[in-house]
């Protein structure tokens, strides 16, 4: 499905099409990442000529080559690991690599360094927001390490969209999104340790198309597609989201 046909953020193919960085799609586990993922690399195979390596466990969507060249590689048949075949990936000259996963402290200091080093990475982890994205990358690496990873990562980090699937009230299911875009006060918090002012300079950001998930939940409820309550089901802040429906003049 197409980056339209799924109802995504359109900054979803400004920020495929970057030439470098780092981008994470987060959420719960069945939230949709992989189909997000596929959608973006999608949008960018109609649109650029990339050499592409995805890693995946297991492979969900196949591509065909259209402007792109893309290579699939699944784990258990074509490698032994993430960080392996991520390793290996960067001998064959990728422009863009995605990441089925990154579970492990190999796996994510090798994607902030291909990362570094001038790629286009893309991965997943199970977190629900950005902030808890950073503070999970940040929080893997040894105590005595996380300093120069902040370094790197507020370098390298290009965006984090942290979504969640509801219901619609006519059937079906959509995705709210949080979307955190690197700009230089964001990146500066990542480097000065103050993750926790993240939340409020997304709500701030909506020019830059940012967002925080309760202001996507507060949005999908206006625009009737899901019920309050979903929303609220779904909000791991209700109390705000409440705050923001009341303001907008919907019930809760």
């Amino acid at each position: 499905p197409s980056i339209d046909e799924l109802e995504l953020p359109q900054i979803c193919k400004e920020l495929i099409l970057k030439p470098r960085g780092l981008i994470l799609v987060t959420g719960p586990a069945g939230s949709g990442k992989s189909t997000t993922l596929a959608a973006m690399i999608n949008h960018l195979n109609e649109n650029e000529r990339r050499n592409v390596i995805t890693i995946e466990d297991p492979i969900e969507f196949l591509f065909q080559d259209k402007q792109c060249i893309i290579h699939q590689r699944d784990l258990g048949d074509d490698t032994k690991s993430f960080s392996t075949a991520l390793m290996q990936a960067l001998r064959h000259d990728p422009d863009v690599i995605v990441i089925g996963e990154m579970r492990d402290l190999n796996t994510i200091s090798t994607a902030i360094t291909a990362a570094e080093t001038g790629h286009l990475v893309l991965g997943t982890l199970h977190t629900i927001d950005a902030a808890q994205t950073i503070d999970r990358i940040i929080d893997i690496f040894p105590a005595i390490q996380q300093r120069q990873i902040r370094l790197q990562l507020s370098q390298v980090i290009e965006a984090v969209l942290s979504q969640t699937l509801l219901s619609r009230i006519e059937g079906g299911r959509i995705a709210a999104f949080e979307i955190m875009i690197a700009n230089s006060v964001l990146r500066r918090l990542i480097r000065d340790e103050k993750i926790f002012e993240i939340p409020p300079n997304l709500e701030l950001g909506s020019k830059e198309g940012m967002q925080t998930l309760n202001q996507a939940l507060a949005d999908l409820v206006r625009r009737n597609i899901v019920s309050s309550q979903e929303a609220m089901r779904k909000s791991s802040n209700p109390a705000k989201l409440q705050e923001l429906l009341q303001v907008r003049g919907l019930r809760v």
